[in-house]
């Protein structure tokens, strides 16, 4: 009876730490994927930023 307690209890323990382990694994793709998205967004508003810097320099330059 005590082997069969013990096998269930380990059989449990192993499915739970599985399931955490996955969980874990899903957590971390999110935030990893969510960290890819806003380096992307910042990517995108320095190139916009620069962009603007430059013609506003160019306008400026045209005028003077």
């Amino acid at each position: 009876m005590v082997k069969v307690a013990t096998y269930f209890a380990m059989t449990l323990g192993a499915f739970i730490f599985w399931q955490s382990m996955d969980k874990v694994h899903v957590w971390i793709a999110l935030h990893q994927d969510e960290k890819k998205e806003r380096l992307e967004k910042e990517a995108e508003i320095r190139r916009v930023r620069e962009e603007l810097l430059r013609q506003n320099k160019e306008r400026e330059d045209s005028l003077a």
